[in-house]
């Protein structure tokens, strides 16, 4: 008897996209499917078969009743296991690419469905990993998944990091843990375009550290001349300020809310021999840039890379509206000639629709501009081109 005969079927609605599902769409949403009392009882993280509403069988599938996304597909082979072996393949196919991109070991490792692991994010700090276990089948399997880590890439220390919004929305718990090793007190060193980041792992905002920005860091630093000022506001550890001041700008200031945030980019601005030409302004950002609007004050470069503000398509109006509203309150800080980049990672705002916010909110400040590039997140997040989401990041450059 095959494995797939022992395990529960789910079947598709009529209605239900089996075509999408076939040519590569990961996700099954519950309204999509037949369900009863034997559907609904099966395990959060078991595994079935997925069947067309004909009960033709397309993949094998991680169920989850307690999600809207009640199935997430993991394999076209309906016979797969998730054992050692499954997952050491997909690890080192996901490590050879970031291998052959990467000088040093600082990267995202896997990238959640582009990477073939629906739901999971882990992101590697050298001799270390953070593992964001999203989806309820990844938290099923995380002992298999860590052996499977160590094993593929010599890391030391596994953490696993709860923080994650979606993990509610599974019906996961929210406790941190270290699966390998001795998580570190102090925050470890990243470098990244010729500038140190401090990110740490344990206490710090999602895995410690967003490598997604990384192109964008780079691109912001070719606008510096030397001795340029600029502004990185919503700067988590000094993101986009200390890329441009390792470009060879003059000063940089940096703003964000936290403080924990910023003590850590003025410890990446002292690693990498920036400390006198780094500063900072806690206090919320739309404040921040109203006040230096007030204050006259005006920067070379100014980059804007605020957290999800349209994180669902119900908040996606809002969304816009806040995004237009920073880019009308940054082009004001903006000297004449000088640049400009905005940033989102709202999955529900695509990129026409970021653009065209943050052109109005130019617009409405009474600047002028030239759009002269748009960049994405870097190929350590690559895209699965049927999952529309896997895009999230954009930016958005501007001379003005």
């Amino acid at each position: 008897m095959t494995q797939t005969a022992d395990r529960p079927r789910i079947r598709l609605k009529p209605k239900a996209n089996a075509r999408g599902l076939r040519h590569g769409f990961p996700w099954v949403y519950a309204n999509d499917i037949v369900t009863d009392r034997r559907t609904r009882k099966i395990p959060a993280g078991a595994l079935a078969v997925l069947e067309d509403d004909k009960r033709a069988p397309i993949a094998l599938v991680a169920v989850n009743p307690d999600s809207k996304i009640m199935c997430r597909v993991l394999d076209r082979d309906l016979d797969g296991q998730l054992d050692a072996a499954w997952f050491e393949t997909r690890l080192r196919r996901a490590l050879e690419m970031r291998e052959r991109l990467f000088e040093a070991p600082y990267y995202r490792l896997i990238h959640a469905e582009a990477d073939g692991f629906p739901g999971v994010i882990i992101d590697r700090f050298g001799d270390a990993c953070v593992i964001q276990p999203n989806a309820a089948w990844a938290e099923v399997h995380l002992e298999t998944l860590t052996e499977a880590l160590v094993t593929v890439t010599g890391v030391t220390t596994v953490l696993k990091n709860a923080s994650g919004r979606t993990r509610g929305l599974e019906g996961l718990d929210d406790v941190n843990v270290t699966l390998r090793g001795t998580a570190q007190d102090a925050p470890l060193s990243v470098p990244m375009n010729g500038a140190t980041y401090m990110a740490d792992l344990t206490g710090g905002q999602k895995t410690g550290l967003f490598y997604d920005q990384r192109p964008n860091h780079a691109f912001a630093a070719r606008l510096v001349q030397p001795g340029a000022q600029v502004l990185d506001v919503f700067s988590h550890v000094g993101g986009f300020g200390l890329a441009m001041l390792a470009g060879g700008a003059g000063q940089a200031l940096s703003v964000d809310g936290s403080a924990a945030a910023l003590d850590l980019a003025a410890q990446g601005a002292e690693a990498s021999g920036f400390a006198d030409k780094f500063r900072t302004r806690q206090g919320d950002a739309f404040e921040v840039l109203t006040q230096l609007g007030e204050e006259g004050t005006q920067f070379d470069v100014v980059i804007c890379d605020p957290p999800a503000f349209a994180p669902s398509k119900q908040a996606l109006d809002a969304g816009l509206r806040a995004y237009e509203r920073v880019a009308r309150l940054a082009a004001a800080l903006v000297k004449p000639g000088g640049y400009l980049g905005l940033c989102s990672c709202s999955h529900a705002a695509d990129l026409g629709r970021f653009r065209d916010a943050s052109s109005r909110g130019i617009g409405r400040a009474g600047r002028q501009a030239q759009l002269i590039h748009t960049g994405f997140a870097g190929p350590d997040h690559p895209q699965l081109p049927q999952l529309a989401e896997s895009g999230y990041l954009k930016a958005v450059f501007y001379r003005l």
